[in-house]
């Protein structure tokens, strides 16, 4: 039976990882995780005229490639869930219009990933989904035009900020199939630390990262040293740093910590400022590293936390602080 603890949710019947795919454009192609990609476009306008179209159009290659590699039909789903940073997820919803599934919705941030996952997966171990999909994206040129200035503006970047990730990530879950399996959810809460900075998100997300991951720790009487890696996302530079720093208050030394942001580009290299962020950072590098490296075999529990800043364009110019939130999935490459 699946059971609940405390606030996380356990699957003795985990649902499994049938299939999954990664896109990314041009400064993805040039990163450390390029050769994890299935599509990289040096193109970032995917052929289309405006850059949100790019963006749904990235996302339907996702899409595509995550059903072709998952062996399963669009008509086989039983449910897609999908997000992506622009408002009211139009990439997500002009993609699913020509992709005749039922569709759900979600806005989590950049934390959307693994929250579409973990829905997925209680979906598929509770019965109610044979097969289901997660799939998020981001694209730079569309996020900057929504959150700060269009790129004709030019204006120059604080170090502290992150660099929008264009790529999209899409995996399919089934009862049943071969690794990873998806083991344990824990859904997080809104935390607020009263960070009002638009370009220091990684430090607006940091307290929820640590929030997740002491509930799950707390309800699954867990050690972190009993995963290979706890994988954030993204938090960057500034956010990873804090969240360690916050853990260390907590009696928890963190020594197998990654995080998306900082894995999915070199900061030595690319100019990226503080590392990656956008909901499709921390959905490439799950499909494009931390997927691949439980179904090898190479890597057996892993902690995939992603990471959202709640904030809007609104908001912003409000003065709002910057509330977060953080999702938190337990993947494992044996049932």
């Amino acid at each position: 039976m699946n059971r609940r603890c405390g606030k996380t949710l356990f699957f003795d019947q985990p649902p499994s990882v049938l299939g999954f795919a990664a896109v990314g454009g041009k400064r993805e192609s040039e990163g450390p995780l390029a050769d994890g990609f299935d599509l990289l476009e040096t193109d970032t306008t995917f052929g289309e005229k405006s850059w949100e179209r790019s963006e749904s159009k990235m996302q339907a290659l996702c899409a595509e490639l995550t059903l072709q590699k998952s062996g399963v039909a669009a008509e086989e789903l039983d449910l897609l869930f999908s997000g992506d940073l622009e408002n009211q997820c139009t990439a997500s919803n002009y993609t699913l219009r020509d992709l005749a599934v039922p569709f759900v919705g979600l806005y989590n941030a950049c934390a959307t990933m693994a929250e579409g996952l973990a829905l997925a997966g209680c979906f598929v171990a509770g019965g109610l989904a044979k097969r289901a999909m997660a799939m998020t994206s981001s694209h730079f040129c569309a996020a900057e035009r929504q959150f700060r200035f269009p790129l004709e503006y030019g204006g120059k970047r604080t170090p502290t900020s992150q660099w929008t990730a264009t790529a999209a990530g899409g995996v399919v879950l089934g009862e049943s199939g071969g690794p990873p399996y998806v083991r344990a959810v824990t859904f997080g809460q809104v935390t607020d630390y009263g960070i009002k900075d638009i370009n220091n998100m990684g430090a607006a997300m940091a307290p929820a990262a640590v929030s997740t991951l002491l509930t799950f720790l707390r309800d699954s009487g867990e050690k972190t040293e009993n995963f290979d890696r706890i994988f954030t996302g993204d938090l960057g530079m500034v956010g990873s740093a804090l969240m360690e720093e916050l853990c260390r208050r907590e009696g928890i030394v963190l020594t197998n910590h990654d995080d998306c942001g900082l894995l999915l580009y070199d900061r030595g290299k690319q100019e990226v400022g503080a590392g990656g962020s956008g909901a499709g950072c921390s959905a490439s590098v799950l499909c494009s590293h931390i997927l691949p490296e439980l179904r090898a075999g190479r890597m057996r529990r892993v902690l995939f936390i992603a990471t959202g800043a709640l904030m809007s364009p609104t908001t912003t110019l409000q003065k709002e602080s910057i509330p977060g939130i953080a999702h938190l999935v337990l993947l494992e490459s044996e049932r």
